[in-house]
């Protein structure tokens, strides 16, 4: 499938600031099932500095100031994707293990792929495993069960036991909240399932991306389709990572564009930055994306 996004970000201040240094992930990755045909970044006004980069993690991520007076930043990311579909898993390489066996090779396992999962083991700056979310995670986690098994089925409880609602969480709302009034959008419970895989031992790290906007005749809308979404991936020993939604109880498929990945939110945020005076600020955020044909346009089924 081919698809076109656009993610507008805007901030309407309440005062004029004299400058501002920003960050943005709102490019999205070139991977083997994924491939980007075109990208740009619009920023108004128009920045004195904007630099590209490479981050840790392989994210594309754009530096940008804009070092004179101004009462808004509108931020606009347009680019077209093509997706074949869920990440194909190495021929060769779909071995089945238990969690715990997948636990043990990951800490044995010297190979560089493995030593690059293990630092998704450890505590980051928005995810500290604690007691409250080891118990939460162990009823998935049975002595031997096999590692899909057990990732799938705490998806699947977290979709069932958390409501999802945009007006209970903002970026600052830690997770105990979260597991005491059993709601939250999906970068929480992202968050939640990354906290849950830790607990155990295992590497899971975040994602973040985008669904298609509108469903294409027989399919049901996604929850999150509005707005950037995210989700979460579990290191298999065997096959590499596996990616999981428990926003939509799903594997993620033809219909998620991934952006960037990293520990938690804070690695792979669309968009953040410092702005000196503003006072307050409103902030304004609109996602879409279209399916298109061959020729550019929409497709019908976006009309």
């Amino acid at each position: 499938m081919k698809y076109r996004v656009t993610h507008i970000t805007e901030f309407i201040y309440e005062a004029r600031v004299g400058l501002c240094y920003n960050l943005a992930r709102l490019v999205p990755r070139q991977l083997p099932h994924q491939q980007v045909r075109d990208a740009s970044l619009h920023i108004d006004p128009y920045p004195q500095d904007h630099d590209r980069e490479i981050d840790f993690f392989g994210n594309q991520t754009d530096y940008f100031s804009i070092q004179h007076p101004h009462d808004s930043l509108r931020v606009t990311a347009v680019s077209e994707v093509e997706v074949q579909g869920a990440k194909p898993e190495p021929r060769g390489r779909t071995e089945n293990l238990s969690w715990e066996e997948a636990c043990e090779r990951l800490r044995n396992d010297h190979s560089p792929e493995s030593i690059d999962a293990l630092q998704f083991t450890l505590d980051s700056p928005m995810i500290a495993v604690e007691d409250i979310l080891a118990d939460y995670a162990r009823p998935s986690f049975r002595p031997g069960r096999l590692l899909d098994e057990a990732v799938h089925d705490l998806m699947c409880r977290i979709f069932k036991d958390f409501k999802y609602d945009p007006e209970f969480s903002s970026i600052a709302t830690p997770l105990k909240e979260v597991m005491e009034h059993r709601s939250g959008v999906c970068q929480d419970f992202a968050h939640l399932a990354i906290g849950c895989l830790r607990s155990q031992g295992l590497a899971a790290r975040y994602v973040s991306g985008y669904l298609e906007t509108d469903a294409p005749p027989g399919k049901e809308r996604l929850i999150g389709a509005d707005a950037s979404h995210a989700w979460f991936s579990v290191y298999h020993p065997a096959s590499g990572w596996r990616d999981f939604d428990p926003t939509n109880n799903q594997r993620p498929g033809e219909r998620y564009i991934t952006l960037a990945w990293g520990r938690d939110f804070a690695d792979a945020t669309p968009l953040k930055g410092v702005a000196y005076g503003g006072g307050e600020h409103q902030l304004k955020v609109s996602v879409d994306v279209a399916r298109i044909d061959r020729s550019g346009r929409k497709s019908l089924a976006e009309r």
